[in-house]
């Protein structure tokens, strides 16, 4: 739309916009005519003082009388010009309110500031007042002492110098104890005013850094902190009321290691890292607060800063364990520790399951016992009561009888009836002479046909064991775990054998005992078999075994039922271990988890500087000595994983000895616990399958497993898994080839035949010649070649074999040096596979 549409342009009566008409001019001679609209700012006068004054009244009609006498602009009704001039007197109003508070406020400001400053000028002065009080004492006291040896030195002069003393005012001299305090006070005054105007200039240069301050290692570009300025404040206000300016240095006792690092140092003697590390350089140490230093430097900077050194060493760290000797009047009886040993399949667990009137026998795989297991039974016959251990009685295990043995206070050899003593027996013998522990032999399986117990007896003398019908020391009893013959006269032994022990344990102290088994079980984390030996162990005790630490969580007996505490002799299931201890470790209560902690750090960091150091030890002429023996040595890796850790371990010495010069099995890892991904993984990078005992793989496991071809092997009785990897690692071995003699054959004539060679003819003295078969040539009986049969003829026709007595042509594969009256031996070899039986 445009401007001039014919439309009448709007506009306002009387200040409203004006129009006009506009000619615009365009190229080519084009104009045209545009209407403008002009505006005009609008007015509104000011009311006349009249109207001002009329609003003091507050009537309606001064405020009418005003609206009208005042001048209004066009367009303005009357309401419209009354409420604009209310608005206005209120905004008024409203300046003079707030002028007045400002006034009051300023007012109030400048009566704080100077109560402010007067508060301050007197803070000031009284302590000025304070000083010239301390200073006059202070001169005071030292003219008397001053005036006092003068008099003591000098006596005689005492009336010369109050005679001159008396004469002074005469001569116009002021008299000093008149004059003193105006003087003084002249002085302050001055001093005041001149203080005043040197503080200012040396406020001015606060904060500068001087080039006497970078020499001299000044604070520099740093900024003093918040605690340094408060401590600078309480200096200058302690100085002022006259009180010490410096605190008395603390001396201390400080602990220092075998090694210690810089800040730790400064932290022990409570000093300024900066300051120890100056003085270190003072020494020729360079060195910065993280890294360490050695206890002998150390001792210099403690030395220097003067305090006490207090050498220790990592090992006091176990000095927390009390091993102090229990008093006589601190012990009560105890029941007995009973090991049951022998043989294997002679009957240990079934004697024991008939006292204890249990199966466990039949839950243990192969019928053979294959983990060490405590169980505590009441004596029917005196109501006390027994724990007992069974041990396993396979050759593999000799570190559980040793175990066994030594935590034990009597020890039950079994001996079969129909098999007498054997090897495992033996050895059960010398762990039970070796821990020093009375025996008593329990022959076993009298109820058979084929039982001699009188063998068993005379057997045993050659082991110098002298049982009571041989007129010996050592209680025998004949018994049957089917029949149950026997098992109240054997608990008699018992009992009588434990009164003449008279075993006693202290139950009130910190708990120590023997880790008899240990496993990893899926639900419950590390579990340990604990027999307690001292004090008692209770719910909740934090304890160090071996390489772990732990804090009870919770304990079980051996019929699985959960108990709060455990006393001396009494085996429990610990639950709340960091990690698997090692069977045979020892317990201890500690009263801190963080001593605890300590504890087994440090031992885990002795076995490994132990393990770095066994294998540091050797020289460099060893390690190639033993790369050129195992050059000819094939091995054959393998992993164990077993559900105890007692069980791992017999499986890894058992598997140790298995090889000889040319083949041996190399156990890559051993662990308790399920078969993981970790495994796996360690399997396949190794080229060697994974030995399960009494475990699993779990679901990841398997499906790595079966992705990367790694081959997984359950087994549940021992015996199975060393012949298995005795008959694998028998696959390494080469196969024995054996030579078999077969004839001789002596040359009579050599031949040159055209397309064949030096031909022999030959005469079979002794057994028989074969085509197929070995031969050696030989000359004045040394053998100058071996090799095959080329050709082996009888007349002209080509055959297999020819007998002794016989004539034939013989003609060597690659060799023509044949000669007249050599001998040409004949044998056959054959190739044995060889195994590690």
């Amino acid at each position: 739309m445009s401007d001039n549409d014919g439309k009448k342009t709007l506009g306002v009566r009387g200040g409203g916009p004006r129009s006009g008409n506009v000619k615009q001019s365009f190229s080519h001679g084009r104009t045209k005519n545009v209407v403008v609209e002009t505006k005009r700012k609008r007015t509104v006068s000011a009311p006349k003082p009249a109207a001002a004054a009329g609003k003091g009244s507050g009537s309606q009609s001064g405020i009418s009388a005003a609206a009208s006498g005042a001048k209004r602009p066009a367009g303005i009704s009357d309401a419209e010009m009354e409420r604009r001039l209310r608005a206005l007197q209120a905004a008024k109003a409203r300046e003079a309110d707030e002028a007045a508070r400002r006034e009051a406020e300023e007012k109030a400001r400048a009566e704080e500031r100077e109560r402010l400053r007067a508060e301050k000028e007197q803070k000031e002065r009284e302590q000025r007042e304070a000083e010239e009080r301390a200073k006059a004492k202070a001169e005071e006291e030292e003219r008397k002492k001053r005036e006092a040896e003068e008099a003591a030195k000098a006596p005689a002069a005492a009336p010369a110098q109050a005679d001159a003393g008396r004469a002074a005012p005469a001569g116009g001299r002021p008299a000093p104890a008149k004059d003193a305090p105006r003087k003084a006070e002249r002085e302050r005054e001055e001093r005041g005013r001149g203080g005043k105007g040197r503080g200012d200039a040396g406020n001015r240069r606060t904060g500068k850094l001087t080039v006497n301050q970078a020499l001299t290692g000044g604070e520099g570009g740093r900024q003093k902190s918040m605690a340094a300025m408060k401590r600078k404040q309480e200096r200058a206000r302690q100085k002022a009321m006259g009180g010490p300016v410096q605190r008395e240095k603390v001396m201390r006792d400080v602990r220092l290691p075998e090694a210690i690092t810089v800040a730790e140092l400064a932290n022990r003697m409570t000093e300024r890292v900066g300051d120890v590390v100056k003085a270190l350089m003072q020494n020729g140490v360079m060195a910065t607060q993280n890294q360490t230093i050695d206890a002998d430097t150390a001792e210099l900077i403690i030395e220097e800063f003067g305090h006490t050194v207090v050498r220790v060493s990592d090992a006091d760290v176990e000095q927390v364990i009390e091993t102090v000797d229990d008093k006589p009047e601190d012990l009560e009886p105890r029941a007995p520790i009973i090991t049951i040993m022998g043989h294997v399949d002679h009957g240990k667990t079934s004697l024991l399951d008939a006292i204890r009137k249990t199966k466990v026998v039949s839950g243990e795989a192969g019928g053979i016992t294959q983990h060490i297991g405590a169980y505590q039974v009441d004596d029917p016959t005196t109501g006390k009561t027994l724990t007992f251990l069974d041990t396993p009685g396979h050759a593999a295990f000799t570190s559980m009888r040793s175990r066994g043995a030594q935590v034990t206070d009597i020890v039950v050899l079994v001996v079969a009836a129909d098999d007498a003593v054997m090897p495992q027996t033996i050895e059960a013998i010398n762990h039970a002479k070796a821990a020093e522990v009375p025996m008593i032999v329990a022959i076993n399986k009298c109820d058979k046909p084929e039982a001699n117990p009188t063998k068993v007896r005379t057997d045993l003398l050659q082991h110098e064991v002298v049982v009571e019908q041989m007129s010996g020391d050592v209680q025998d009893v004949e018994v049957s775990a089917i029949s149950g013959k026997g098992l109240n006269e054997l608990l008699e032994a018992i009992a009588l054998q434990s009164e003449i022990l008279e075993l006693k344990a202290n139950p009130d102290r910190p708990a120590q005992g023997a880790v008899i088994e240990a496993q990893l079980d899926v639900g419950r984390g590390p579990v340990a078999t604990v027999l307690v030996q001292k004090g008692t162990l209770k719910q909740g005790d934090i304890f160090v075994v071996g390489e772990q630490w732990g804090k009870v969580r919770a304990m079980e007996n051996d019929q699985g039922k959960r108990v709060k505490e455990a006393g001396p002799s009494v085996p429990v299931e610990v639950l709340g271990l960091n990690g698997t201890p090692e069977a045979g470790d020892v317990l201890n209560v500690v009263e801190t988890e963080a001593q605890a902690r300590e504890i087994a750090e440090y031992r885990q960091q002795a076995a490994k500087d132990k393990r770095a150091a066994a294998g540091a030890a050797t020289t460099l002429e060893a390690l190639m000595q033993k790369a050129k023996e195992d050059e000819n040595v094939s091995e054959l890796p393998v992993l164990v994983k077993a559900d105890v850790q007692g069980s791992a371990e017999a499986i890894v010495q058992a598997l140790e000895k298995v090889g000889n010069d040319e083949v041996r099995v190399r156990v890559l890892h051993y662990g308790v616990g399920a078969i993981t991904e970790t495994d796996v993984g360690l399997a396949e990078a190794s080229n060697a399958p994974i030995l399960g005992f009494n475990v699993r793989a779990n679901a990841s496991a398997r499906n790595s497993a079966n992705q990367k071809g790694v081959e997984v092997r359950y087994y549940s009785v021992i015996y199975d898994l060393v012949d298995d990897v005795k008959s694998a690692a028998s696959g390494l071995l080469s196969n024995e080839v054996r030579e078999t003699f077969i004839g001789y054959a002596k040359i009579l004539e050599t031949f040159r035949v055209s397309g064949v060679g030096t031909v022999a003819g030959c005469l079979v003295t002794e057994g028989v010649a074969r085509r197929s078969a070995g031969v050696r040539l030989l000359r004045d009986d040394v053998v100058i070649h071996e090799g095959t049969l080329k050709t082996l003829k009888r007349f002209k026709d080509e055959v297999s074999e020819v007998i002794s007595g016989q004539e034939c042509g013989m003609a060597f594969e690659n060799y023509d040096d044949i000669r007249k009256e050599d001998v040409i031996e004949i044998f056959t070899r054959q190739e044995v596979e060889r195994s590690l039986d």
